[in-house]
């Protein structure tokens, strides 16, 4: 496809490499200053490092544009180090962090702390999230170009942390200020106030968090949403769909509005989930009953649903076995985020092509990254190299976060990260981190 070159940093020899053009072709790749300038027969070239991967598939790199990696302020859930190597253990090449941490990401200090630190220690890419108040929608619009910024968070229901925006003003004053896409945790606030206060008298157990979080308030809250950015005349991006109801909102209304699902609502179901795993599966908002999910996958099937999003967010052990409702909600996902996707495509729910485009191509759309999300000449040499056929067991031992558990522990899945490329460079061989943290910024067009 190109001219060979004489000498490369690291030559890919034999793989099968997804093409932007929805192929599969068997080329070698060529990379040189962390990008990827040549496809095609290498055979001839020299390289200071060759690879062979023969027989392995090879995606552009995956992006993870939903983690909460907890620093600063509760790094004994997890770290940018920690969550990072995770992402990087399961193929995960880029993530965007979310700003409920400790302090909240809500300022310029806040935010270039989170950068500092990610230049030293991220194992993978990394942007981050400013979170939206009701105190920064004046400096919104300067925050939001911060570099490394790949967006603006909304709470408009209250999760883990301070953030907070219930009230259809100000989302509609943050819409309004903001030119990067804004990502909304879609729970209303009001109705979940309502909803705690009826069942505060009463015995609680994890099998309740699903009906005090019910389906109302969260198709109450993107309806409002949707309300407030057609009167902002301003796109909106909204996390974790949960309900059968937001998946018929969101196809009538996909000219404002995209959306994103993870794997945990794709993969369990309520009330299975809460008898087998109890507050190990807790998140914001819930795991539901089977007909939701499967709504979910009718979602996926149909381009309704455009991205897949770990919302990696992790609590100690300690923290997750208290009685509900004292568990915190939420669970490790960024590692097993691309597994357990893999598994799905081996169980011929979607194809290699939806993968690729659910997490790594409508990423980069929906957020305006530049140069990542394709295998081309010119990209970013970020590339997760997979073997649909290697089976493998998870285990909590295998999760390299700081939480070192997963809800999937001791499932078997078909379909596994076998290489992870950062930058040109290879960062896990094998199950094996073998580099330094090297993570670079990800680049926005705007």
């Amino acid at each position: 496809m190109t001219k060979n070159k004489k000498n490369f940093d690291l030559i890919l020899i034999g793989g099968m490499v997804v093409l932007p053009e929805l192929k599969i072709e068997k080329l070698d790749i060529g990379i040189s200053d962390s990008k990827i300038v040549s496809l095609g027969d290498l055979s001839g070239s020299k390289s200071k490092e060759i690879l062979n991967i023969d027989g392995l598939i090879v995606m552009p790199g995956v992006i993870d544009s939903q983690v909460h990696f907890r620093e600063p302020g509760l790094t004994q859930k997890e770290d940018i180090f920690h969550g990072t190597k995770s992402a990087a253990m399961g193929g995960v090449t880029s993530i965007f962090e979310m700003p409920n941490t400790k302090p909240p990401t809500t300022n310029e200090i806040e935010f270039k702390k989170k950068i500092k630190i990610a230049e030293t220690n991220a194992n993978c890419n990394f942007s981050f999230f400013i979170g939206a108040s009701k105190n920064n929608i004046n400096m919104i619009n300067k925050l939001e170009n911060l570099s490394g910024c790949c967006g603006v968070k909304i709470f408009m229901g209250s999760s883990t942390g301070d953030l907070l925006v219930e009230d259809d003003e100000n989302i509609i004053k943050i819409l309004k200020n903001t030119q990067k896409m804004i990502a909304v945790h879609s729970e209303d606030e009001y109705r979940l106030k309502e909803r705690k206060e009826t069942f505060k008298k009463k015995k609680l157990s994890v099998h309740d968090h699903p009906i005090i979080r019910d389906v109302t308030s969260a198709v109450q809250s993107t309806k409002r949403l949707l309300n407030s950015a057609y009167q902002a005349k301003k796109k909106i991006h909204i996390l974790h769909l949960s309900t059968s109801d937001e998946v018929s909102l969101l196809e009538a209304n996909k000219n404002i509005a995209t959306c994103e699902a993870t794997p945990q609502h794709l993969f369990f179901c309520s009330p299975e989930c809460y008898d087998d795993l109890g507050t190990f599966v807790q998140m914001n908002p819930p795991i539901r009953e089977k007909s939701h999910r499967e709504k979910l996958w009718e979602g996926i099937s149909r381009g309704i649903i455009d991205v897949i999003g770990s919302d990696h967010a992790p609590h100690t052990i300690a923290e997750k076995e208290k009685d509900y409702p004292d568990s915190p909600s939420g669970m490790t996902g960024v590692q097993t985020l691309l597994p357990i996707m893999l598994n799905f495509v081996n169980e011929g729910k979607l194809t290699i092509f939806d993968l690729v485009r659910l997490l790594c191509v409508n990423p980069c759309k929906i957020y305006d990254v530049l140069n990542k999300g394709k295998i081309k000449i010119g990209y970013d040499a970020d590339l997760t190299i997979i073997d649909l056929n290697k089976e493998f067991i998870i285990s909590n031992n295998w999760i390299a976060s700081k939480s070192k558990w997963t809800p999937f522990d001791n499932q078997k899945i078909k379909g596994m990260p076998i290489f992870t490329i950062v930058n040109g460079k290879i960062v896990m061989s094998e199950n094996e981190i073998v580099s330094q943290p090297s993570g670079k910024v990800v680049r926005f067009r705007n």
